[in-house]
């Protein structure tokens, strides 16, 4: 399955919305909202999430869910923190420093804090999704 890896940015303020963002980093779960690549309905799943670098990653350990699938096929998505909402383009990193950045800073998140080696096994089979806001 192809996908386009790059990355567009949502439509809110960066800065007051990364402000915002920042100021809901504690919390525990994030609310993603995205498109369902067969029915075209809003399909809304609860994960954990982290704030790093400007940015928000979530991850999924294992197969690809359909919310992943989702995002394979538009990613396009919302999202909801408490009572921050917010709209985006998602890309899956694999690799590289955003991939590094996203999988510390949820194990850091969730677990405290762990040397390089458990954080590289427990992120063996795991993906990373980085959301990157736009700079209007």
């Amino acid at each position: 399955m192809a996908y386009d890896n790059s990355y567009t940015t949502i439509s809110l303020s960066y800065v007051v919305l990364f402000m915002d963002i920042a100021s809901f980093a504690d919390e525990k779960h994030i609310y993603l909202t995205t498109i369902g690549r067969r029915t075209g309905r809003p399909h809304t799943v609860e994960l954990w999430f982290a704030v790093a670098h400007e940015n928000l990653y979530l991850s999924h350990e294992g197969k690809y869910t359909d919310w992943m699938k989702n995002i394979l096929n538009n990613n396009r998505l919302s999202f909801t923190i408490k009572s921050l909402n917010g709209e985006g383009m998602a890309r899956i990193v694999s690799s590289g420093d955003a991939f590094e950045t996203g999988k510390s800073a949820l194990y850091h998140k969730y677990y405290g804090k762990a040397c390089k080696d458990v954080i590289d096994d427990w992120f063996s089979e795991s993906t990373v999704i980085e959301i990157m806001f736009d700079a209007h």
